[in-house]
């Protein structure tokens, strides 16, 4: 069998990726129970939309559950306090100015599974991500977007 690729987080992703498997294995499980009981209760089965409804839930939660404990099997935790600055890495906040746009933009370096750019969370494995990764302040790097190759000034690494 292929060794599994390691999956990279934050600390603070590792600690939100448990607390969201707490709640689906005590909180959710309970609940869609109920919500099949209920169902359940109301008679014919095979024209019971809520149960089929429920039992769809009760899917998913299950599908989740098994995919954040792969996950927790194969993680690989980013140690923040051990981190260098001289260099663009995983966990590293980078503050870059983006050429095209003419903005500073500040972004933490994360595996895909923490990925939000919206939340400033950038994938080291994302065409940006990769284009910063092992550059230094000062560095230009160019990054591939569908509307062509942007430019990004390294101002800061954290």
């Amino acid at each position: 069998m292929a060794e599994e690729k390691a999956i990279i987080l934050t600390k603070e992703g590792l600690e939100a990726l448990k607390a969201e498997l707490e709640n689906l294995r005590v909180v959710r499980r309970i609940e869609i129970a109920e919500k099949i009981n209920e169902a359940r209760m109301q008679g014919d089965l095979s024209e019971n939309a809520e149960y089929d409804a429920a039992k769809e839930e009760q899917a998913e939660i299950e599908a989740r559950i098994s995919t954040i404990e792969k996950t927790l099997r194969n993680v690989e935790v980013i140690e923040t306090d051990e981190l260098r600055n001289d260099y663009v890495s995983l966990g590293n906040t980078v503050k870059v100015y983006d050429e095209e746009f003419e903005e500073e933009i500040e972004y933490m370096i994360v595996g895909s599974t923490e990925a939000d750019p919206t939340q400033g969370r950038l994938s080291n494995e994302s065409p940006l991500g990769v284009a910063l990764m092992g550059h230094a302040v000062g560095d230009v790097v160019e990054s591939e977007a569908p509307d062509g190759i942007l430019k990004f000034k390294i101002l800061e690494i954290k």
